[in-house]
């Protein structure tokens, strides 16, 4: 119990919660759902019994372990009592300090990454050794990364693909225990878990393979847009349940996190870059309680930037040297873009003629002077698949088809009242 390092009381009364909420509990259960050995809550449930908190309603004849627990009316109201402090009822949070050695164990390490890990990632996509290699050294080294250029070229695709290197697994806590205030760590919709909880219902008790307070997941890959605010980036309080969550660079920790069109924040890029300066460099980050209280937890998420914006929108040179490495995705070449559209189309089950893609190239960009964008080739084959099914067409792309496709995925550049 000492080696939880947060107060023996918490333990007790997220132990009575549990009760309060799943009604009658084997003592196994109970166990796993604070994330303990049963072994370390074994005496606590006996002072409980002792002082008519709870009761034993009936057993399996296994000792404790298989004891069905239930709340007394005292316990009842005693955990009422508990539940207007904080409604939190999951796993024993784990104090902040061993959260921030936990993080820094997990960092990977300054050669983790190889160019074979990946090419593997990019192996769906078309991308040249050129940015390749402007890639990996700014993955491998955990630094801030900035990819800008023209829209439609693919930059939140090719941030998004990094989720697909094999990176080794973390250990998420499912809550944070700092000055007395419970953080929400665990998040279903960006974190993966790996691991299994064991099932209820078994006659035979076997021990964590590691600490329940923790879950197994994939290093996480959060995605944020338009939509940010500074306001996300701090602690977000629940008035209902009076527990905090976690901002997205906090669950971001030991992975990536993904600020896409950034410059069209609702606040300002510098405003944005000077919540995080003190940050990136210091891999620290300091988070505020409403109690005025302030916690000091590890930064140590990767932040790629992605914009379509010119890097002089953003900021000035000072406010871009923040960055670490940048980089220019540039429009693909006529040998890129036939190779992209071939592969879209094959997916799709298409088989692409070269004259007919060499025709229409030269009709719509060569003699329009139209740039080429990573994206067309999935819209107009989509627009002529759409065309296809609703015209009950012959399944293959010819002149005719690409051309209407070509008019309803683009605007006209000159039109009529």
């Amino acid at each position: 119990m000492d080696e939880l390092g947060v107060p023996e009381s918490l333990v007790e009364q997220l132990l009575l919660k549990m009760l309060f909420f799943r009604g009658d509990t084997t003592g196994r259960v109970l166990g796993q759902s604070l994330g303990l050995n049963f072994s370390v809550i074994e005496a606590m449930i006996e002072r409980l019994k002792r002082q008519h908190l709870l009761m034993v309603k009936s057993s399996l004849g296994m000792g404790a372990i298989s004891a069905v627990f239930s709340l007394t009316e005292a316990g009842r109201e005693l955990t009422r009592e508990y539940l207007e402090a904080n409604q939190y009822a999951g796993r024993v949070p784990v104090p902040l300090e061993q959260y921030v050695v936990g993080v820094k164990m997990q960092r990977n390490k300054a050669d983790w990454l190889t160019p074979e890990m990946l090419r593997k990632a990019y192996r769906h996509m078309v991308v040249s050794e050129d940015v390749m290699s402007q890639i990996g050294p700014a993955v491998n080294s955990g630094k801030s990364f900035l990819i800008y250029g023209q829209p439609g070229n693919g930059k939140t695709f090719l941030a998004e693909a990094l989720f697909n290197i094999e990176a080794s697994p973390i250990y998420i806590p499912f809550a944070i225990e700092c000055q007395g205030q419970i953080i929400q760590m665990y998040d279903p919709i960006y974190h993966e878990r790996l691991d299994e909880d064991e099932p209820e219902i078994s006659a035979f008790h076997r021990e964590a393979g590691f600490d329940g307070r923790w879950l197994k997941a994939r290093r996480p890959f959060i995605v944020s847009g338009g939509e940010l605010t500074l306001g996300m980036l701090d602690l977000s309080f629940n008035p209902a349940s009076k527990v905090y969550d976690a901002p997205f660079q906090l669950k971001a920790n030991n992975g990536i996190y993904l600020i896409d069109d950034f410059g069209r924040q609702r606040v300002s890029p510098a405003e944005v870059l000077n919540r995080w300066i003190v940050p990136m460099e210091r891999r620290t980050d300091f988070l505020s309680f409403l109690t005025g209280g302030k916690a000091q937890v590890p930064f140590e998420c990767f932040l790629i930037f992605s914009t379509n914006l010119r890097p002089e929108q953003l900021g000035d040179e000072a406010f871009l040297r923040r960055i670490q490495y940048k980089m220019l995705l540039r429009s693909p070449k006529e040998a890129e873009f036939c190779t992209i559209f071939e592969r879209y189309a094959q997916s799709q089950g298409l088989e692409v003629d070269v004259t007919v893609l060499d025709a229409f190239l030269q009709k719509h960009y060569h003699r329009t002077g139209k740039k080429l964008r990573r994206c067309h080739p999935r819209d107009l084959i989509t627009h002529a698949i759409d065309m296809i099914r609703f015209e009950r067409l012959e399944y293959r792309l010819t002149g005719e088809l690409l051309d209407r496709a070509f008019t309803s995925t683009f605007v006209e550049q000159e039109w009529e009242d």
